[in-house]
């Protein structure tokens, strides 16, 4: 069983796969060659499921950071001998740069130990399992390394000093001096691929880990122009967005891992590791303010692929996919893992797949509207807030099927907006009239209208409005309560939900509106915990236990003051939950409101979606109470860089 704090792990990532690597030095979790492909290390969630470790003995203390501008992690180990950095990646393709991050990777996980002062003795284990732990492959010791064959998949070692085999397991140790390093990687293929697996040298390894170090530089030069409060997490929460991508289609992934409970010992255990409509929407937008969009054409094209057809036939649009496009999903039960801190059942995929959401029309188009003018435009032009002049140059339009699809979604959500869904939140009861899935589908039929010339629909924005408006009317009698003096779950109810705060937030009220004000109030005081951290909602959702504060629903409070006027309250807020970043600034989906550690699936894109948003946000009501500052001749301010 893995008792390791959540906190106390790091990403990995080369946009295929995804590996977790914790402050000791051990690599728990690693599916190759997709983020939601079996893992190869999964100790994360069973102790026999697999794990390499390479640290120093007697290390205290043990410091961690990512290389400036990259996903490349840096240990540094001191002992009373000496101190030893062991850096951490998975490979990006040959040459790699810019919008190109990611294309081509080998399916290499490359540690190099390098001692800095002293000299420092390491050991290593490496015990890989592939197929959730089902394998245990065989070893043979090959030139340069191990080989690992087992299942479907072949794993090649490649290590500068001797290791040995006991039967499924490889150990060793090794001296460093100061100013030496021993550089080791890992080869994945699968057997149908005989041969491309393979051992790789000492000038190799350190070439390769180089050329990683400048390709994730690279994307962050050309992407990251944000020049607000809070700069250093929101470029950082960017690359953690890219890095939740998945290179070969554009698909973004909720999160790197599987079954991270969202209460300990208890059943609320997900498969994050594929692309929701929603979470990928939100992710899209975030990184209009954390980075480039460039990457946005990708994903409209891989979801109107993964969507193809199901509008034309009447149905809904799915509310998630497989990475590469797949539909099935079905959830199943691990039973021979017994979850982390004995957090059961362990599962692969996700029920949710099947599920009715109505809200993922209004999220997509949403994110449509947001980058229109990159989306729709083929001169060359510039994007994101604070971008700098002539940073990006022409994306490619829209195709005709895209502008299609978009019009449908429209039409879909005008039809079905009165139907009952099961909401943002996923919840296994009976559906219900939820707030949030209708004010989605007001915002999917709002966005339409303004983007109706360019989508080809001018025919259909006075049927849209009519039903927008029919919508707006229903959110305003049945969503508001007058006992909880604010807008509530679901149409009739007296409960509230975190999700109420983006009523503002997408348009339907303004930020001072007084029923928006009440609710941002009840909000604050009635569904916080200690800490003055957000819940979801406080009610019953067909789930046995409960669960924690939801750090998406704390940057949300922290945005919606902002847009109420009041950037020092959400500061406040913002500062909250921004505290919870752990040392490597990643954030998980909860927070448990008793011991303050991480809940859920880990790093979770909503959380860092949200607190780059939040930053956005009281970035710029910060500058509308600001006078503003005679600019010198040639500069302009921050503001005037905003996209117009």
């Amino acid at each position: 069983m893995s008792t390791t704090p959540i906190a106390d792990y790091a990403l990995l990532s080369d946009r295929h796969s995804a590996a977790l690597v914790s402050r000791d030095g051990s690599i728990d979790w690693l599916c190759f060659p997709r983020v939601d492909s079996p893992s190869i290390f999964g100790r994360l969630l069973g102790g026999e499921a697999g794990h390499w470790s390479i640290r120093a003995t007697s290390a205290t203390p043990v410091t961690r950071r990512y290389l400036d501008r990259t996903m490349v992690l840096e240990t540094t180990f001191r002992t009373p001998t000496g101190t030893v950095a062991i850096t951490d990646a998975l490979i990006m393709g040959d040459g790699n740069r810019g919008h190109e991050l990611g294309k081509g990777a080998p399916h290499l996980l490359l540690r190099r130990a390098t001692c800095v002062e002293g000299e420092v003795e390491l050991s290593l284990e490496y015990v890989p399992r592939p197929e959730y732990g089902l394998v245990h492959p065989l070893l043979d010791a090959v030139d340069g390394g191990i080989a690992a064959f087992g299942g479907a998949d072949v794993l090649i070692l490649s290590s500068p000093v001797a290791l040995t085999i006991d039967e499924s397991a490889v150990s060793g140790q090794f001296q460093l001096r100061r100013g030496e390093s021993a550089g080791f990687a890992v080869h994945h293929s699968k057997r149908a691929e005989t041969g491309s697996a393979r051992t790789w040298s000492q000038s190799e390894i350190g070439a390769r880990l180089e050329d990683t170090v400048s390709a994730w530089e690279s994307w962050s030069e050309l992407h990251q122009a944000y020049v607000g409060p809070w700069r250093d997490l929101v470029h950082h929460s960017g690359r953690v967005l890219q890095a939740l991508s998945f290179a070969p289609t554009g698909a973004i992934c909720a999160a790197a891992t599987t079954s991270l409970p969202e209460v300990v010992g208890g059943a609320r255990n997900w498969d994050y590791r594929y692309a929701w409509v929603r979470d990928a929407s939100f992710t899209i937008e975030a990184l209009w303010v954390a980075a480039c969009p460039d990457e946005a054409n990708e994903f409209f094209d891989y979801i109107t692929t993964s969507a193809a057809g199901s509008l034309d036939r009447g149905g809904d649009l799915q509310i998630m996919f497989g990475i590469g496009g797949e539909r099935d999903l079905t959830e199943r039960a691990l039973p021979h893992l017994e979850g982390w801190r004995h957090s059961t059942p362990v599962r692969v995929g996700n029920g949710a797949w099947s599920q009715r959401q109505l809200d993922v029309y209004g999220e997509l188009l949403s994110a449509v509207y947001r980058l229109s003018d990159h989306l729709f435009d083929t001169t060359t032009h510039r994007v994101g807030p604070m971008a700098a002049p002539g940073k990006w140059g022409a994306p490619p339009d829209l195709a005709p099927v895209t502008r299609r699809f978009l019009v449908q979604l429209a039409d879909t959500a005008a039809l079905r907006w009165q139907e009952k869904d099961q909401g943002i939140w996923e919840v296994r009861s009976e559906p219900r009239d939820f707030l949030y899935s209708k004010l989605m589908c007001w915002v999917a039929l709002d966005r339409a209208v303004a983007l109706a010339d360019r989508l080809g629909a001018s025919d259909r924005v006075e049927a849209w409005k009519q039903t927008k408006d029919q919508i707006r009317e229903a959110i305003l009698t049945k969503g508001w309560s007058d006992r909880a003096n604010a807008f509530t779950q679901s149409f009739g109810s007296d409960e509230l939900d975190a999700s109420s705060l983006m009523l503002p937030l997408v348009g339907l009220l303004p930020a001072d509106d007084p029923r928006v004000l009440a609710t941002i109030n009840a909000t604050e005081e009635r569904l916080t915990d200690d800490r003055g951290l957000v819940y979801r909602y406080r009610t019953h959702d067909g789930l046995e236990g409960e669960e924690g504060t939801f750090l998406l629903c704390t940057f949300w409070l922290a945005q919606a003051l902002a847009r109420a006027g009041q950037p020092a309250r959400a500061r406040t807020v913002f500062d909250r939950a921004a505290a919870f970043v752990n040392d490597v600034g990643l954030l998980a989906e909860e927070v448990d409101p008793d011991s303050g550690a991480f809940l859920g699936n880990f790093p979770q894109a909503f959380s860092h979606i949200g607190l780059v948003n939040a930053a956005w946000a009281i970035s710029e009501a910060e500058l509308r109470q600001t006078p503003p500052v005679e600019s010198a001749p040639g500069t302009s301010s921050p503001s005037d860089r905003t996209p117009g």
